[in-house]
């Protein structure tokens, strides 16, 4: 790479043809879907390096520069994502050895490293860079920083000379990094090892200001209950042990609750093999022979084993199971008859049962588990279309429960139920689509979710709530819409469908339900879309803007700071008019006792307004 110079064009093709590789099959799907999502989230970046002129002519030269410069850096952990791509998605275990399945996770954690130290060292001072990319790209930094964490601390000269060796087969044999050597045959980096996987499994989440923006309302909790926290204590304490291989699932790599037998004689967690099965897979995971049958024989054995080991390690066991029994053993045979009367050809037999279910899916975690185990979300997704009021109230309500809990989200995409969540929210009773907005919001936290929702016709009938909903409904569809807005794709979607006409009403709204604030995160967010600004300024929102700057609360200030620096920048005419409309005052208080947000905002206005007066 030294002196090789690599344009911006040139990348952002480059990220395009990664993005373009199937990640649909292979042993190492997770983590091939998992590296092309974080190079997506750079696009935004690198168009703005391209489109922007340089703040500081030392940014002209700062892409021609050694190995060590983040851009050298960021070209090399493309590329070599790139060539690991198209390895990875066609690697088959059955005719490989654990050497080479082992070199492949290791190139992904060197990836993870390279373009980590990319990101980190990031000249934002040179580049005229928007707020909004740079949160894109703080996002994409922290989950790589997450992933680094539970890899551990290996070898950096060892990552780097890894990432220039060949990836093909016929080569492997030439690549001098081995396991051994990078520690994690040791029993501590297995486990960081494991530990890497088995949070792949789980559904990305957005950046945690979309989370915060949703918990800082008055949520319902009748609906929406309290959202997953995990146990961090126990959590520790199972990070300083090796967990057996043979009890983990080697589906989810957890500690299996309720291990099962398939035909190939290969032990499985049974939600997760029953999810394989369910998605049309006929083979076995691990061994990829074809299943001769699809019967799931309880390990009793190992099921026994796996208590055993947890009590002598003081470790608490798996939710499902204790002392290899079923501590919900009554709700669970309860709930799994509940579940085959969601099927009953009398209405009044569905009805009661998706009431209870409703009821239970409130209640726990525990019982969002075993709902989803019982195959309820299918069922719940069919209901979603009943003519039956009240079945399609506590169908899309249950589903809402479920979908809190973080391992269902994925179950709820995979049976389609999108199409008919956004059908409720046009054409169901106000509670039905104010629950249809709660539930879009929830599945949305998984970044992948963004743009299927996206493209699903959801925004348009957000915004239809947004404007015409109840005051509870309009606080779902803000937070369904603010949290899809923060996917650049879904901007100009929201725009199209007139979301910024019914903001901007919200803004001179002085009725008791208010939501102003919800009004002016969301536009912070738009701001920085072309069509965003240009229906912001031509709706008349300045004068408004420069109101909440002098008048109202610290948070409002901030964000009318923020969307006023989107519209003006480089637009003398807007300054100088922002400047006669008594912005000047408010800003310079804002500079001294905002936020540090506040701070930069203001005083990135008022140097503007500066240069403008000259």
């Amino acid at each position: 790479m030294a002196g090789v110079i690599i344009s911006p064009a040139s990348l952002l093709d480059l990220i395009a043809e990664i993005v373009e590789i199937p990640v649909n099959a292979g042993v190492f799907k997770k983590d091939c879907a998992d590296l092309t999502r974080r190079v997506c989230l750079l696009t935004h970046l690198v168009e703005e390096i391209r489109d922007s002129k340089p703040i500081d002519s030392a940014a002209s030269s700062s892409l021609i520069s050694s190995e060590n410069d983040w851009w050298s850096d960021l070209v090399v952990g493309l590329q070599a994502s790139k060539r690991l791509l198209s390895i990875a998605t066609r690697f088959q275990a059955r005719d490989s050895s654990d050497g080479d399945a082992k070199r492949i996770s290791f190139q992904f954690q060197c990836i993870t490293w390279k373009l980590e130290k990319a990101l980190s060292n990031l000249p934002y001072n040179l580049y005229d860079i928007s707020d909004e990319v740079r949160e894109q790209v703080e996002l994409a930094r922290s989950q790589l920083i997450r992933a680094m964490q539970r890899y551990g601390s290996l070898n950096s000269k060892k990552f780097s000379s890894a990432l220039s060796e060949p990836m093909e087969r016929d080569v492997f044999s030439s690549i001098k990094i081995k396991v051994e050597e990078e520690k994690l045959e040791s029993i501590s980096e297995t486990l960081l090892f494991l530990e890497e996987k088995k949070q792949d499994l789980r559904p990305r989440k957005s950046s945690s200001v979309s989370l915060a923006f949703y918990l800082s309302k008055d949520a319902d909790t009748d609906r929406l209950d309290k959202m997953v926290t995990k146990n961090t204590e126990e959590l520790k304490k199972s990070d300083k042990l090796t967990i057996p291989v043979d009890f983990l699932c080697p589906v989810s790599l957890e500690l299996m609750k309720d291990p099962v037998i398939v035909a190939t004689g290969q032990t499985y967690e049974r939600a997760y093999i029953q999810r394989w099965i369910h998605c049309g897979n006929l083979t076995c995971p691990k061994t990829q022979q074809t299943l001769e049958h699809f019967t799931l024989t309880p390990n009793n054995v190992l099921r026994s084993l796996i208590s055993r080991w947890c009590t002598e390690h003081n470790i608490e066991q798996p939710a499902v199971y204790i002392n290899g029994r079923s501590k919900n053993r009554g709700d669970m045979s309860v709930i799994r008859a509940l579940v085959q009367n969601l099927s009953s050809r009398s209405t009044e037999d569905r009805r009661n049962a998706v009431s209870e279910i409703r009821s239970l899916s409130k209640r726990s975690t525990d019982n969002r588990i075993l709902i989803a185990e019982a195959g309820a979300i299918p069922i719940l997704v069919n209901l979603l279309t009943s003519e039956d009021v009240a079945t399609q109230e506590n169908a899309i309500t249950c589903i809402l429960n479920l979908s809190i809990y973080d391992n269902n989200k994925e179950l709820i995409m995979f049976a389609g139920a999108v199409t008919s969540i956004v059908q409720v929210l046009r054409a169901g009773t106000m509670e039905a689509r104010e629950n249809a907005a709660a539930t879009l919001f929830s599945l949305s936290l998984a970044d992948e979710n963004k743009i299927i929702i996206g493209g699903s016709g959801a925004i348009p009938a957000l915004v239809d709530l947004l404007e015409n909903g109840t005051p509870r409904g309009k606080k779902d569809a803000a937070t369904a819409l603010f949290n899809l807005c923060i996917y650049q794709g879904n901007k100009g979607r929201a725009v199209r469908a007139g979301i910024v006409t019914a903001l901007v009403k919200m803004l001179g709204d002085s009725s008791h339900h208010r939501m102003v604030d919800e009004a002016l995160t969301i536009l912070s967010v738009l701001a920085s879309n072309q069509d965003a600004k240009s229906a912001i300024v031509k709706a008349d929102t300045l004068p408004a803007l420069i109101g909440i700057l002098q008048t109202d609360q610290s948070r409002n200030r901030e964000n009318a700071a923020a969307i006023l620096v989107s519209l003006c920048k480089r637009d003398t005419e807007k300054l100088v008019l922002i400047g006669r409309l008594g912005a000047v005052v408010p800003l310079i208080d804002l500079s001294k006792n905002g936020t540090e947000r506040g701070k930069r905002k203001a005083m990135s206005l008022l140097e503007l307004l500066r240069k403008a007066c000259q």
